[in-house]
């Protein structure tokens, strides 16, 4: 499987880094070894200073399929999750100063959290009016919505499409909202859908 991540995709989290706006979504990749293994703590790796948290809704591909119809995307998932792109911020910062793929800083072991529940999307009202949330240490820290995504989720599908093959087991991280932060040790990160907690790690 495959983690494809979308980036910029809500306005006050582009604002808040002080990036431009896309014309088109922004998408990276990583690899399965970046999934954080479950019920394991998060190791804030020995090569950055300024590791934050980006709570992100996650889509799970449920067939093979390869330059989707914005109409026909919802037949190509039928899971909703939530996770963490955990990003070594400053190794960004001095890769995109230099131009450079952000893979190091974004793509490390354990660098992707996949929550430990899934929800079958028949079960949720309006996938595009989702509230998620992300606490650390009992704090809100992230609140979004899936209706203020620049790209709603069947039209990434289609987006990202055009480019990759999406098979069975692919993983999409749709973007995070603002209010990233860094992590500390002994943190402890909660992510929520509505009221419903779907993952729940600590850091060291």
């Amino acid at each position: 499987m495959k983690i494809i991540c979308i980036g910029r995709n809500y306005t006050d989290h582009i604002a808040e880094l002080n990036n431009e706006k896309p014309t088109d979504p922004v998408v990276f990749l990583k690899p399965d070894t970046a999934i954080l293994l479950k019920k394991q703590p998060f190791f804030i790796p020995d090569f950055s200073s300024d590791v934050h948290y980006e709570v992100e809704v996650l889509v799970k591909i449920n067939r093979i399929g390869k330059h989707i119809e914005k109409e026909f995307a919802h037949k190509y998932y039928d899971e909703i999750g939530l996770g963490i792109d955990f990003t070594a911020r400053d190794l960004q910062k001095k890769l995109k100063e230099k131009g450079l793929p952000w893979e190091k800083a974004k793509s490390f072991d354990g660098a992707a959290v996949i929550g430990d529940t899934w929800i079958n999307k028949s079960e949720i009202e309006d996938i595009n009016n989702l509230n998620f949330t992300l606490e650390r240490n009992a704090q809100v820290v992230q609140k979004g919505n899936t209706s203020l995504m620049l790209w709603k989720i069947d039209e990434l599908i289609e987006y990202v499409s055009k480019y990759f093959t999406l098979k069975i087991g692919d993983v999409i991280f749709t973007g995070t909202p603002s209010g990233v932060g860094k992590v500390n040790p002994e943190d402890k990160l909660k992510g929520f859908i509505e009221d419903k907690q779907i993952f729940n790690i600590k850091i060291k």
